[in-house]
């Protein structure tokens, strides 16, 4: 068994009960139709992706990686040498984003795929800046939602339960220890031929979380009614059956 029981935690994370309160003011269009989506929320290197994909495929529902939005974002802006700080320039360009989203996680920016591209080195590096920026949040959820308008849905991110769909069916913040998050960021990172040390990584994860729990606009939070899971000693494989499990009982299958 995998879940939590909401006390044990990996790491400090906030709970705000006002935070659907707050941003549910600003939802509007396809989650109102009631369509059913499973939304993910949690830090890096949880397993999110891993588990959101076993799950999609299970259910047969359609996958969406917003992380793998945001890293687009990130190229398109350093390709286009635009500075993240310079929040004017972020808007313009942010208004002129050519993003697609494909079947597989493929990814494409105008006629050029770019799935290949979003774990460069430089993406890595600046992502994290890059995602906090209000305005590209703002443009980024309004693509995320529009996904839910074709079908059922399983999201995964940093704020799908709490922002982008706070009135989705199921919910579930994945969480595991820091140095497990780590080690299997790392060996991600092997097995595309590249070596990186854990030490690093592991301080690059802490950072990460610090930003994305203490952003201004949407950060990282576990609201009250997200199912929480411990996956530190659990395979993707566990999960995603606890998880499809549990959606199956819900809707009578």
């Amino acid at each position: 068994m995998c879940a939590g029981d909401g006390r044990q935690r990996a790491h400090a994370l906030p709970q705000d009960p006002r935070v659907r309160a707050r941003e549910r003011r600003e939802v509007s269009g396809p989650q109102e139709a009631s369509l059913d989506v499973v939304a993910f929320d949690g830090p890096s290197g949880a397993g999110k992706s891993t588990i959101a994909k076993g799950v999609a495929s299970r259910l047969g529902w359609r996958h969406l990686d917003t992380g793998s939005m945001y890293r687009a974002a990130t190229l398109w802006l350093l390709e286009h040498r635009v500075d993240p700080a310079d929040i004017d320039a972020v808007e313009r360009s942010a208004a002129t984003l050519a993003l697609r989203l494909g079947d597989a996680g493929r990814v494409w920016l105008g006629e050029r795929e770019v799935t290949r591209d979003l774990r460069r080195p430089e993406v890595d590096a600046c992502v994290s800046v890059v995602s906090v920026i209000p305005v590209l949040r703002r443009e980024m959820r309004g693509l995320q939602r529009a996904q839910a308008a074709q079908g059922p849905l399983v999201a995964e991110g940093r704020d799908m339960t709490s922002v982008v769909f706070p009135d989705a069916r199921w919910k579930f913040y994945i969480d595991a220890a820091a140095e497990e998050r780590a080690r299997r960021r790392q060996g991600d990172y092997e097995r595309a031929g590249t070596t990186r040390d854990l030490a690093q990584l592991l301080g690059e994860m802490l950072e990460r979380d610090r930003l994305d729990t203490s952003r201004a606009d949407s950060p990282l939070v576990r609201v009250p009614d997200a199912v929480y899971l411990d996956t530190t000693k659990c395979s993707a494989e566990q999960v995603v059956e606890e998880i499809v499990g549990r959606i199956e009982r819900e809707r009578g299958g």
